[in-house]
């Protein structure tokens, strides 16, 4: 890689990789040791020993993305992302149904998750098409593609089924909101989910009838301002739909799996041996931890196999335990500080591209962190979605590390533009 580069990397950065993966190993090997058994790196069969593997090919991937010219991930973005979408297709005719997710291509005792790559393909492509001259992000043609180029993979990943990566490509807002789209969308979408989630707790008639309440409070205060009553009067009529179709959508469109766990959420059920027991046995665990922890390699519940695959989707657990709450805290702020400097780096950047890229990068990031925490803790219901540099996997490492290296070489040629 050129020596110009080379210099302007940005350390830090890479500092707070290396700490995310270091430490996820630590605890992918403190929940995957048997009792008894020998430490050994060459040991295969191991899932740390594997995740070392794991570790030491996406260094090989780091210097692959530093070593190929900045250029090239912009001229390319449009057939990366064609040949990411024709992998997620050909799951269905050479895929491999694991755990009922056909989600895989198997190579021997090894399997590569193409939904993981798809999220770079995604983020070049719309970084892509969004720095392009001819883009105009405030015209409603334009929206149309850029949320064509977001929803293609996400509608490929749903039947596999695998709705939880499906959900990550929401992260795809913040870098379209960053450009200019309307403030609405992103209002629109969030009041939708804060409406279905009040009318599964409070029933449609008690939420509708809030809301209406409400903005004949606003209207009231705003007599003098002459305000726009057939906007406020649609927005109801749109509200009591959404609200009044919830509970169909719920019991006709999600599977039994999502509306228990939605239901265990939301208090409704209490499930501790069936559906809602990993979550119940994590919440013991990160309980359990108190301030301190129980001590590395130390955890009842973790050494009891109390949380099934505690090593990949529920490897916090294993910080809350052993390391207990002010370990939790460590990572938490690791990842906080990891997003803040990816959202620095992309506001220095000099063209559109590199600063949408990262904006994807950082929403994705959150996204999975985000979920993943609520979901261990029992804020969320489980949807299966990876903690970033941490739980166990390697087409999860690979991803991530591809995701973040490659703005990292994007931000390190930016000397390089004009």
């Amino acid at each position: 890689m050129p020596k110009s580069t080379i210099g302007s990397i940005d350390w830090l950065t890479v500092l707070l990789f290396m700490l995310l993966v270091g430490f996820g190993w630590m605890n992918i090997y403190s929940a995957s040791l048997d009792e008894g058994s020998t430490f050994s790196l060459l040991d295969l069969s191991q899932a740390y020993s594997r995740q070392a593997f794991f570790i030491l090919l996406s260094i090989v991937l780091i210097i692959i993305t530093q070593a190929i010219e900045a250029k090239f991930y912009e001229r390319f973005a449009g057939l990366i992302y064609i040949i990411s979408l024709i992998s997620l297709l050909g799951l269905f005719v050479f895929g491999k149904n694991i755990s009922g997710a056909t989600s895989w291509y198997s190579f021997g005792s090894f399997g590569l998750q193409p939904s993981e790559f798809a999220k770079v393909a995604t983020s070049l492509a719309l970084a892509k098409f969004l720095s392009d001259m001819q883009t105009n992000i405030a015209t409603l043609r334009d929206q149309a593609k850029a949320f064509l180029i977001i929803a293609l993979p996400a509608i490929f990943i749903i039947p596999q089924p695998d709705p939880g990566s499906a959900l990550v490509y929401a992260a795809f807002f913040f870098p379209l909101y960053r450009e200019g789209l309307a403030a609405i969308y992103l209002i629109t979408g969030i009041s939708a989910a804060v409406f279905f989630i009040l009318t599964l707790l409070f029933g449609p008639v008690l939420v509708v009838s809030a809301a209406g309440a409400i903005m004949i409070i606003i209207l009231i205060r705003k007599r003098k301002q002459k305000p726009k009553y057939r906007f406020y009067l649609a927005t109801l009529i749109l509200v009591t739909g959404f609200c009044f179709s919830v509970n169909y959508i719920f019991n006709n469109v999600f599977e039994q799996r999502h509306r228990d766990r939605f239901n265990i959420v939301l208090g409704k059920e209490v499930d501790t041996k069936g559906i809602g027991y990993n979550t119940n046995q994590s919440e013991i665990a990160i309980g359990s931890g108190g301030w301190t922890g129980k001590g590395w390699k130390e955890g009842t519940q973790t050494k009891g196999g109390f949380v099934p695959e505690q090593h990949t989707d529920y490897i916090f657990s294993t910080v809350g335990e052993e390391w207990g709450f002010l370990g939790a805290a460590l990572v938490v702020l690791l990842f906080l500080f990891l997003l803040l400097r990816i959202l620095q780096l992309a506001e220095r950047q000099k063209n559109q591209f590199s600063r949408v890229y990262g904006y994807s990068v950082a929403g994705i990031l959150f996204i999975h962190f985000a979920i993943n925490i609520g979901m261990v803790t029992g804020l969320l219901p489980t949807i299966g979605i990876p903690l970033p540099f941490f739980s166990y996997g390697g087409s999860g490492l690979w991803g991530f590390t591809l995701l973040l290296f490659i703005f990292i070489k994007l931000d390190a040629n930016r000397i390089n533009e004009w």
